[in-house]
């Protein structure tokens, strides 16, 4: 119904606890926003892998019962939106095989560039796929290695694959977590009393009440494993690439405000970038409203720096699930109005700031500045906390090719006309940088912004 880009999924896992499978969901639950269509779960009993998964979001997956039949102390899950492979049931994750190297399962966050062209040599050497997602080839590369051991093979499939990756990867005893070396996608240790997690954010460690340790680097693959009756963390490798891509994204839109991603809180970082956009476009308004939710720290930073009051002049349904009827076309915007409402009496007769994470294709802004208007609105000045999104994301992100990008074959004014507004600023690359990164490493080598400026990290076949 949003016209929003989408992040892929979401990987959380548990060994050393008898309830790990019970933790993973938890865990899961808090991660719902990075994946709606599928959830996971592959825990370790008696030596052998046990997997639970099915189309839908995590608590209507899981029952008690459900999670009765995934016993044992160690566990992956995995919630997904779909990039790359369609959205059904094959491609929902955690992918378990059996191997030469024992039984393994697989929760990949991410996507491999040259997916595709190793997909195709492995079918040509034989490979039978039972699925469409990119990540099946992780696990065929593992299969077919010529490596003695599991880790080795491993180690030997990810030097193979190119993109991004966050990954886990279960066998019996052990958790692998993997990141590429580029460090596009975020992934986080954590600790239960002495039980060891693994996250794509933090806020699912919030859940479970886990300690966060740190984050993975760069290229790192680490080993969480029995030893004795105590689990421990053990650094496998270091393959850092020559500079890091930490996807913008993640605090731009995708990562949920409370954690903590790449070393920054999310929640801090939006602040920051709406400060940094009523410096760049200030405007002379009665009120700063957020599409919620992901305007609202945006709104904030731009309300205190500007001194314009914030308001809440759009209220956010947040029951409307996954599908809903729609009735016939006789009712104007209904896909917005669903999630959306304007308070007619704080906004009627107002100038309004309005704030937004992101433009896409358009169409909803269009539809929420007209909405506003309707409800008596003077005027809506829309500003955007990230620069316009013109080009494609090959990472592990579901963006519409570029020709159904506005921002990559229209003006800012040919946009502001579009979507109706008075005016219309986006917050700048340089300022979306020097708000991100506050220590003294330079941002442009340590974060990927290619979704605005076409610089790819790593060459994509249709890049």
């Amino acid at each position: 119904m949003f016209d929003k880009l989408h992040e892929e999924c979401g990987v959380f896992g548990v060994l050393g606890r008898a309830d790990a499978a019970n933790l993973v969901y938890l865990g899961l639950y808090a991660l719902q926003h990075r994946g709606q269509e599928s959830a996971g779960i592959a825990s370790v009993s008696d030596g052998r892998i046990l997997s639970e998964k099915e189309m839908g979001y995590v608590a209507d997956v899981f029952s008690h019962e459900r999670l009765a039949r995934l016993p044992g102390d160690t566990a992956i899950g995995h919630v997904r939106y779909s990039t790359a492979g369609g959205s059904m049931l094959c491609n929902a994750q955690p992918i378990v095989a059996s191997t030469s190297k024992g039984p393994i399962a697989v929760a990949h966050n991410g996507n491999l560039v040259n997916g595709n062209e190793l997909r195709k040599q492995l079918e040509a050497e034989g490979a039978i796929f039972n699925s469409t997602a990119d990540s099946e080839v992780i696990v065929h590369l593992i299969a077919r290695s010529k490596e003695p051991d599991l880790e080795r093979a491993f180690i030997d499939a990810l030097s193979r694959v190119e993109g991004a990756y966050a990954i886990a990867l279960l066998a019996p005893g052990k958790i692998f977590a993997a990141r590429d070396p580029y460090g596009f996608r975020p992934l986080v240790i954590g600790k239960l009393d002495d039980a060891y997690t693994i996250s794509s954010e933090t806020c699912a460690f919030d859940l479970i009440g886990a300690e966060t340790i740190r984050e993975l680097g760069a290229g790192e693959l680490v080993a969480i494993e029995h030893r004795g009756t105590i689990p421990a963390l053990r650094v496998v490798r270091e393959a850092r690439a020559n500079r890091e891509a930490r996807c913008i994204f993640e605090h731009v839109y995708f990562a949920r405000p409370d954690s903590v991603v790449f070393g920054n809180n999310v929640a801090e970082v939006r602040q920051r970038f709406g400060a940094q956009l009523a410096r760049e476009h200030p405007i002379d308004a009665d009120m700063v409203v957020p599409v919620p939710d992901s305007g609202v720290f945006a709104a904030l930073g731009y309300a205190l720096e500007s001194g314009i009051p914030f308001q809440y002049g759009l209220v956010r349904n947040h029951y409307v699930g996954r599908t809903f009827i729609e009735p016939k076309q006789s009712i104007r915007n209904f896909g917005v109005k669903v999630k959306l409402n304007p308070v007619r009496e704080l906004v009627k007769g107002k100038r309004i700031v309005l704030i937004d994470d992101s433009i896409v294709r358009g169409t909803t802004s269009k539809k929420i500045v007209r909405m506003l208007k309707q409800a008596g609105a003077a005027e809506v000045h829309m500003r955007i906390s990230s620069p316009p999104t013109a080009w494609p994301c090959y990472y592990g992100i579901d963006t519409p090719e570029r020709r159904d990008l506005i921002g990559s074959s229209h003006t800012d004014d040919e946009i502001r006309a579009f979507i109706e507004a008075d005016s219309l600023g986006y917050l700048s690359v340089d300022g979306m940088l020097q708000a991100v990164q506050r220590d003294n490493d330079d941002p442009a080598k340590l974060y990927c912004t290619a979704c605005f400026s076409g610089a790819y990290p790593v060459a994509a076949a249709s890049a």
